[in-house]
């Protein structure tokens, strides 16, 4: 069986500010950094082959909840914004002509002007996935997350989604059957990694 397990990368001073980061290479905050000191990777996970999209929030959280050097991938940098990165997602639905829309009501060909549809993400993923062997661990943005959880869960971006994604937690995937587990793994508290 080839399992991957996603964690989605610590807080920026963007995410508390509700800013769209995209591609912005904006690094963890103070206390980001202090707090995945604190966690470590469950059992198997700590020896599984790891992954990390290249942008430094999430190679750094990889780092710090593993003790180890993550391979990096440029597939899985976080889903092309456009326009809209370094804005506030509340700034641009109060603006009806902006376009913006929540979640639920994107569908696979939902794209920011001058970004990327999720239908596009996933084909950029597809080779990435197609040649994991093995259990695999990748450190990534929820951009990235949405669009294969949609795809293990069969969501199509109608209605809520059938999962939340959740810091210091592992979403796994069985990526034979292209199915997730029913219920994340949180990371355990440990000893500081680094």
């Amino acid at each position: 069986m080839t399992r991957l397990a996603l964690l989605r990368h610590g807080h920026t001073a963007w995410n508390r500010a509700g800013r769209i980061q995209g591609r912005s290479d904006i690094p963890l905050d103070e206390d980001a950094r202090k707090d995945l000191a604190g966690y470590c990777l469950p059992d198997p996970w700590d020896q599984a082959e790891l992954w990390s999209s290249p942008l430094a929030r999430a190679v750094e959280t990889a780092r710090l909840v593993s003790g180890r050097e993550p391979k990096l991938a440029p597939e899985l940098i976080e889903m092309n914004w456009g326009d809209w990165e370094g804005k506030r997602g509340l700034d641009l639905i109060a603006q009806p002509e902006s376009g913006y829309r929540h979640i639920e009501e994107w569908s696979w060909n939902f794209r920011p002007p001058g970004g990327e549809s999720p239908a596009e993400l996933w084909q950029r993923l597809c080779p990435w996935i197609e040649g994991l062997c093995g259990d695999s661990l990748a450190v990534c943005h929820i951009g990235i997350m949405r669009v294969i959880l949609a795809k293990a869960h069969g969501w199509d971006f109608e209605g809520p989604a059938p999962f939340r994604i959740k810091r210091n937690r592992l979403y796994v995937i069985d990526l034979e059957q292209m199915r997730a587990d029913p219920e994340p793994i949180r990371l355990p508290r440990g000893e500081s990694a680094v």
